[in-house]
């Protein structure tokens, strides 16, 4: 359920316009509409380009710029027959020629991704089959947007050899603006190079519900101010520093929540103005840093829209918040259109014709290609979409573009991937920045810094990468490790295990994954179990969150209880250095930790750390 209005409040303690104003976050409407240029402020090379451009574009191009969608296949011209469902062709090459589109986006489980050369090899080919498709007009040649998730932490689809950093609320943590910064530029930087030109990152919703199930660490922090700070550095970092695109998301906030938009319809109870000291303050400072992209949220915002529709579908809260009050001018595009949040009350293609009436400019991963780019199309001869409305979103994909030097040189250059995707000093630049966020919570028994050699150390709990990771450095130190790993789920079995085991050892160290949240574990709440079991031993216990910090709420009896608010391995072998003595901790809680059942009462308040 969504948390009571006083807990809202409390977290807002302190949190006045005034104090936004002075750090830079509230700009005034006019100063945040000239953020982007206007049309008759863009650069005279890129109004020309834009403008001849969409006068020489048919109708099914200028449409096919609004989607952004997947496409299977890790080359451009190797036919995948996951397509042909979807499509009614099969190579990704295919797909972007058929429709004409804006541009694709990256996953995984897509095989868009596997390695460096990889990536480059297939934004290469999609750029190619962009460039040179049959035209009427061989002429129009408009480069893609090659799109992925890489905000870093738990939501992040290229691995190593790429540097990894700990992620959003990890960098919250740190409380440095030039860390957040520095990490988005290295990250952009990397995508670039790989032909990888639009991140969909920062998050800016402002996480001040700890059962929120899909947001959580994704953000930097349950403080407003925070937040709005980090993600001003980020979007310099990425646009500025690393000359790509980047999309602030989810308008109109996604932080107070327990509902996830990817399988229900969450509702936000905020009033308008909990809305404007809470949820707003990091979108304004995204737009007046000048942000490419803000990506919408499929969600209801009673107190912006009461139609029940969702933000994503919502005229007021596009056109009339987004749009017109914070003066945005940049593309607006959708979260993903297959996600069940925005396919609650309308069907794929009439998703997608109202979404764009909303205010949308383009559409994410619709589900039901053929269907909806036929609606658009149809719209558009009917004149439910005027043909002026759909210039103006083409012009602003297009401006985004030529911004970001698509039209000037839409290649990735193979040859130089090697010195810039994860170097050297991109590595240990990750591990500096990653050493700052790791927050220790709590130390009562002054277990820690720990001197592991000549030790036997059991390392239990969460992730055969996270535990193996920490027995490795430990034993980098003299130690002698033993692992068992148990996962989100442990059973009895793997507790009795786990506990036999400690008692061999002579110190213990317990990872744990969102042990608060049974829907991830399990309904017997099986990690807050196995941390119990091994307190009970009697032996020293540190326990370690590798996700959301709000875990020790549910065994508050732990003595000692590190934060590393992600489980990649540059941020376990920070929390290893920690552990030992190697690093003192000096990470702050960038959100408040609430007891229990009881989230208008503070466990450990924001900003909370203690260090060595």
């Amino acid at each position: 359920m969504p948390r009571s209005a006083p807990s809202r409040r409390s977290v807002l303690a302190g949190v006045t316009a005034t104090a936004l104003l002075g750090a830079g976050i509230l700009p005034s409407v006019a100063s945040a509409a000239s953020a982007l240029p206007a049309a008759g402020g863009v650069p005279a090379g890129e109004h020309g380009w834009v403008t001849s451009t969409i006068a020489r574009m048919t109708l099914e191009e200028k449409v096919g710029q609004l989607f952004v969608q997947n496409v299977y296949g890790s080359d451009a011209n190797t036919p995948d027959a996951r397509n042909i469902p979807l499509y009614g062709v099969a190579t990704p090459a295919e797909v972007v020629q058929k429709y004409h589109l804006g541009g694709v986006i990256y996953f995984a489980w897509t095989d868009s991704v596997k390695n460096p050369d990889q990536i480059t090899a297939l934004s290469n080919g999609l750029q190619k089959a962009s460039l040179e498709q049959d035209t009427t007009d061989p002429r129009v040649g408009v480069p893609l947007q090659i799109a992925i998730d890489q905000e870093q932490g738990v939501v992040t689809r290229i691995g190593p050899p790429a540097t990894q950093f700990p992620g959003s609320m990890a960098l919250g943590a740190g409380r440095s603006a030039d860390d957040a910064r520095t990490a988005a530029a290295i990250t952009g930087e990397e995508l670039r190079a790989m032909g990888v030109n639009t991140n969909f990152a920062p998050v800016a919703d402002v996480n001040v519900n700890a059962l929120n199930p899909v947001i959580g660490t994704r953000s930097f922090s349950s403080d407003p101010v925070l937040a709005a700070q980090m993600v001003r550095a980020q979007v310099a970092g990425y646009q500025d520093d690393a000359g790509i695109s980047t999309s602030a998301k989810h308008f109109p906030g996604h932080g107070d929540t327990a509902t996830d938009s990817h399988v229900a319809f969450p509702v936000i109870t905020h009033t308008r103005a909990q809305w404007e000291q809470m949820d707003a303050p990091p979108f304004r400072a995204a737009i007046s840093e000048g942000i490419d992209m803000i990506m919408t949220a499929h969600l209801a915002f009673p107190a912006l829209d009461d139609s029940g529709d969702p933000a994503t579908l919502s005229k007021p809260i596009l056109t009339g918040v987004l749009r017109e009050e914070l003066g945005y001018r940049g593309v607006i595009v959708t979260d993903s259109l297959a996600m069940q949040g925005v396919r609650d009350r309308y069907g794929d293609a009439e998703v997608a014709v109202r979404a764009l009436e909303a205010g949308v400019d383009q559409l994410l991963m619709t589900p039901a290609m053929d269907e909806a780019y036929a609606a658009v199309l149809g719209a558009v001869r009917a004149g439910r979409i005027s043909e002026r409305a759909l210039e103006a979103k083409v012009a602003r994909v297009l401006e985004l573009k030529h911004r970001r030097g698509l039209v000037a040189q839409p290649y990735a250059d193979p040859a130089a991937v090697a010195s810039v995707v994860g170097t050297p000093e991109h590595l240990a630049t990750a591990d500096a920045v990653t050493d700052r966020t790791t927050t220790l919570v709590k130390n009562d028994s002054a277990t820690l810094p720990l001197a592991v050699g000549g030790k036997k150390v059991l390392v239990a709990g969460y992730g055969a990468t996270v535990t193996s990771t920490l027995a490795s450095a430990f034993d980098a130190q003299g130690a002698t490790s033993t692992v068992r790993q148990t996962g989100t789920s442990p059973t009895d079995a793997q507790i009795a295990d786990a506990v036999a085991a400690a008692q061999a050892s002579d110190a213990v160290v317990v990872t744990t994954m969102k042990a608060w949240d049974t829907a991830v574990t399990d309904k017997r709440g099986g990690q807050q179990k196995l941390v119990k079991a091994l307190l009970d031993t009697g032996k020293p216990v540190v326990v370690v969150a590798t996700r959301d910090p709000y875990d020790i709420a549910y065994f508050t009896a732990a003595p000692t209880y590190l934060a590393t608010y992600s489980y990649s391995p540059v941020a376990v072998t920070s929390v290893a250095r920690v552990i030992t003595g190697q690093v003192s901790p000096s990470g702050k809680l960038p959100v408040t930790i609430p007891v229990a059942g009881d989230p208008d009462s503070v466990l450990y308040p924001f900003g909370h750390g203690l260090g060595y």
